[in-house]
């Protein structure tokens, strides 16, 4: 049997941004059109209330519970991108 995560389109970068850019809105001055893999949120600014609605709109469009706080845990874009897809492959 496939794995549920390769039978369903993996969580991307791109997905993530546009989840950004709709939490923190363009005019904010945040410039995510570069390499932010490994950028911490911190330094995207975004502080512990974006990180929770875009946890949220991360739920709402794969269908996953995201725990509180993961994202904190996750540090960065790229780590949120690994974490989304492993709670997808978990379902």
């Amino acid at each position: 049997m496939e794995r549920l995560v390769d039978t369903v389109q993996r969580f991307s970068i791109d997905e993530l941004r546009a989840i950004m850019r709709s939490v923190a809105g363009e005019d904010e001055g945040i410039d995510l059109d570069g390499d932010i893999l490994d950028s911490s949120y911190t330094e995207l600014g975004y502080d512990s209330l974006a990180l929770l609605e875009v946890s949220v709109q991360i739920a709402q469009a794969r269908q996953v519970s995201v725990p509180d706080g993961a994202l904190h845990g996750a540090c960065t874009p790229g780590g949120t991108v690994r974490l989304v897809n492993e709670l997808v492959g978990a379902r």
